[in-house]
Order: C-alpha cells, then structure tokens, then sequence
C-alpha cells in the first residue's frame, strides 16, 4: 500500500463534521468543532455534494479505534511487547500482532507503528467501492438523462428551445432570472415511472436517491454535474435539512425558534400554550386565528382595516393600513389574551409571518412568550392548521373578510368551541376549557387538569 503522506483526518473526526452538518451547523463552524481546516471541511461538504458520504453511527467494539491506536503508538514506543499491550487495552494479543503487521508505516524502510498512519491503512482496506448502477447500465442512465434534461416539444413534437443560457459555472439557479427549458422530471418520478415503462426488466430500477448522489456527488460520475439545473430547486449542492430548521431570520432570533419553547408545549399535558395564524381573503383582509393546543379552544382575532385604506396606492415600507401591521396585530391580540388567566397564556407558537414582528414588545405587554415555526413547516401547528381548514367552511378563500365584525367572529368562535372532538373524547372545546379554568380557581389542584 502506497504511503498516504500526511494522512487525512480519521473517520471518527469525519463522523463528527458531519454530525455538526446534519444539526445545521455551518461548514465553518463544524470546521472549527471538529480541529480541522477550513479549506478541508469545505472540500469536504462540495465533493460530498451537501451530503454525509459515510455512516454517521459509530463502528461496533470489533474493530480498533483511533484512540487504542495512539495507546499502542505510545506503548510501543515504550518497548512494550504484544501481550502487555493487549492486557492494557483489553484486546486479543492476536489482535495487536495483526495491527502491527498490517498497519505499520514502512517509509522509512522499517515497520514503525504510528497511530495516524495506522488508521489510514485501516480505512482504506475496509473500503468496498461499488460501482454506481447508472455508470454501467447505459439505457438506465440515457432514460435517466432524457427525462432531466430532455427537450420541451409542442403537441406536434416540434422542440421548443426556451431561452436561451449560457454554460452551467457550478452555482445555484440565477436568482429572478431566465433558467434552461427541459423536461425536467424529479427523481423521485423517474424512479416511480420506471416499473410502468419496463414492468418485466429488472434492471431497469434505480432509487431517487441513487439519481441525487449521482447528480451531487462528484466521484460517483455516472451523469453531467450541470443537469443539477434540471431540478425545481436549481441548487449546485444539497442543503442539509437541519439547516433549514431553527434558523434565526430577520424577526426570528435564535432565542424564539421552535426547538427553544418549552417541553411541556408539545405533549399537551398542561394547558396555556397556543398556536396561531392569519387566515387571508381577497383584498389583504384577514382574520387572525389562535387556537389553545390541549382544549383545541379557539379565539378569532378581529382586524379591521385601518382609517385610510384604499384611498392611495399601497406605498412600500408605508404604514400597513389592512389591519394586520405589526402594530395592530400585537394591539388586537393583545386584547383578546388579556382576557385569560395568567396560567392559560403561557405560550403562543406563530409562523414567520411578519405580523408578529414586534413580538418582544407583545411578550412584555401580555407575559406570553412567542415562539417561531420552522420556514415551511405548518405540521408544527397541527392544531391551529386543522382548525384554520374547518373555518374555511365560513370563511372560504377569495372572499372579503373584512365585511365581518367582531361579533360574527366571536358567534363563528362559539360555534366551534361546542362541537363535539373525537380527540376529547366527544366533549366539546369549550368543556374542556371550562374544566381548565375550574381547576385553576381550585387551591392545591395541579394545572395539569
């Protein structure tokens, strides 16, 4: 085996890099953790394509770590024999002769163990490359590569050509820009077609993930980098999902994300915790909607438009006249939280809407923290989703909210609250709610109710 020269850090350090990845840490910030460049991690992350190229759990006991590998560096270099070395680190003697035929270092001429260069050769005879099925199955592959980047062609089949683009430079779609026309099948549709095109020719079968490291990772090589740009999101590299959760922006700082709010929120054992929304109609009119997550009790929010609106053309960053700025939403929620005990408002979960973006100021004014879903993450307000699809039955979508008053929505908020769940036990919100407040008004009675 070929000297490594400086050999690459180990596996486990790798392990950890992309841990730090899958948390949504950044390439630099993992770089820093783990002790390693930051050339090197970036190299990392690109030829990976975005994604973890390894196992993230850790080998079993049978084979060797790092860690024995340095204690029989260091114990070697102290002229310890092959027993007492096995006896120190609680391993067979055959074991540690084995390793130190194996995997010493012989540059210099002469077997001297080192621990790094041991765990080079370790990693590399435990490699079992496979060759991709797109990289020798040619029909596989040309079928994949029609359907990503094949042409768009009218009823008659004449190819339109689209606009027209300059050559692939290996970055993300052009932001508001023209992008290639092409068939632009997902990988996911290409893999669940191909049973229907071929159902008697197995090999004929790929996985969508097997087509995504094909387009991402560079060594796998069985299809062009470039028809990256065939797929919806245009992304040069994958983006790790944890990168996209718990991220701070604009109104959302690090201390308001999701995964901050407190435990006894998502198992709906005590009550106070809220989920909220606006649900919009036509001409910028909305109803906000705030749902009480173990009751599923729900209080609709009356935002009428403010003096003014529609008599100019809307101005940008001019003040938000449809009734739900950030200023009159905090002012209108406000108002109908206030109403509750200090114990059943204890949290409100919101989107990233910025109608909450002054939300610092409405924790200080009501006690209630607000928290923040992830972007694009409506199932972690599954109650005040569910509940928003029910009042579209008397708010449908493209009508004009603002027609109804205060007490339209207080009447439609009661005619919820005394239906019957199946997820209560066929007792109606406001039952629930009510036994709620009974217990609160009870001394010594847990508010778990």
């Amino acid at each position: 085996m070929r000297s490594p020269g400086r050999p690459e850090p180990s596996r486990a350090v790798q392990r950890q890099f992309w841990r730090l990845i899958a948390q949504g840490v950044s390439t630099d910030d993992a770089a820093v953790e783990v002790g390693v460049s930051t050339p090197v991690a970036q190299r990392w992350f690109r030829h990976a394509g975005g994604m973890s190229p390894i196992d993230l759990d850790e080998p079993t006991g049978r084979y060797l770590s790092f860690a024995e590998r340095e204690e029989i560096a260091l114990l070697r270099a102290k002229g310890a024999g092959v027993r007492e070395i096995a006896r120190k680190i609680d391993r067979d003697p055959s074991t540690i002769s084995r390793e130190l035929r194996r995997n010493a270092a012989t540059r210099s001429g002469q077997q001297v163990y080192r621990a790094g260069v041991a765990q080079w050769k370790a990693q590399q005879a435990a490699k079992r490359p496979k060759t991709a099925k797109l990289v020798v199955n040619h029909r596989l592959r040309e079928y994949v590569q029609h359907r990503l980047d094949g042409s768009v062609r009218r009823a008659d089949g004449t190819e339109v050509p689209g606009p027209r683009m300059g050559a692939w430079k290996g970055r993300n779609k052009p932001h508001r820009q023209d992008r290639r026309w092409a068939t632009a099948w997902s990988p996911e549709q290409i893999a669940h077609r191909l049973p229907l095109d071929f159902p008697d020719d197995e090999s004929m079968r790929i996985s969508h993930e097997a087509i995504y490291q094909a387009l991402f990772i560079e060594a796998r090589g069985a299809l062009k980098r470039e028809l990256v740009a065939c797929l919806r999101t245009g992304r040069a590299l994958r983006v790790p999902r944890g990168r996209t959760r718990n991220k701070p922006q604009g109104h959302v700082s690090a201390d308001v994300v999701i995964s901050k709010r407190p435990a006894e929120a998502a198992d709906r054992a005590v009550p106070g915790h809220w989920e909220g929304d606006l649900i919009i109609g036509a001409g910028r009119s909305a109803i906000g909607t705030v749902v009480e997550r173990k009751s599923r009790s729900v209080m609709l929010i009356h935002l009428p438009r403010l003096d003014g609106w529609g008599l100019a053309p809307p101005v940008k960053n001019g003040p938000a006249l449809s009734g739900y700025g950030a200023e009159a939403m905090n002012a209108a929620l406000a108002a109908s939280l206030a109403q509750l005990p200090e114990q059943l408002r204890q949290t409100l979960t919101w989107d990233r809407g910025k109608e909450l973006a002054a939300h610092a100021q409405f924790t200080f004014e009501t006690g209630t923290k607000v928290f923040f879903a992830d972007p694009h993450s409506p199932w972690q307000r599954p109650t005040n989703e569910n509940t928003n699809g029910v009042l579209r039955q008397y708010f449908p979508k493209g009508t004009d909210l603002s027609r109804w008053s205060a007490e339209d929505l207080e009447a439609v908020a009661l005619t919820l609250n005394n239906r019957p769940r199946k997820v209560l036990g066929w007792k109606t919100p406001a039952e629930v709610f009510a036994q709620q407040l009974h217990s609160l008004q009870q001394p010594g009675v847990a508010s778990t109710g």
